[in-house]
């Protein structure tokens, strides 16, 4: 696949795949006109990348991530698993405070469309 599709059916730039080649989290071959080539697996981890910088982790870790991606987790090195632990407990308090603020959000929204709230405002 071409840079183009690739960024298209991934939903990301073409500039952020060139960066995530420059990172070495991302491979493409060269053709005879200097193209780059994307295997077909290319949108699957690209997608991948970007969850995983969505999470919070940063180009380090997921440098060293995608390696046990390819291969297999079975061969992570342990202090990787220590910071692929300590990342999901990170994210997990995450999750557990956006969550209590949807909450509180959902809250504020029912009262201020209560007529009688002190929230609610004529539309």
């Amino acid at each position: 696949m071409r840079i183009g599709e690739v960024a298209e059916k991934a939903g990301v730039s073409v500039r952020a795949l060139r960066y995530y080649e420059e990172q070495g989290l991302l491979r493409a071959d060269r053709g005879p006109g200097g193209q780059r080539h994307y295997p077909g697996t290319a949108v699957d981890r690209v997608m991948l990348i970007q969850q995983l910088y969505a999470a919070g982790l940063p180009s380090r870790v997921v440098r060293e991530v995608l390696p046990c991606v390819d291969s297999g987790a079975d061969k992570a090195p342990p202090a990787l698993l220590d910071q692929m632990a300590a990342e999901r407990v990170r994210i997990d308090r995450r999750i557990t405070d956006l969550l209590a603020v949807r909450d509180r959000l959902d809250d504020l929204i029912a009262a201020a469309r209560d007529p009688g709230s002190p929230c609610s405002h004529p539309g």
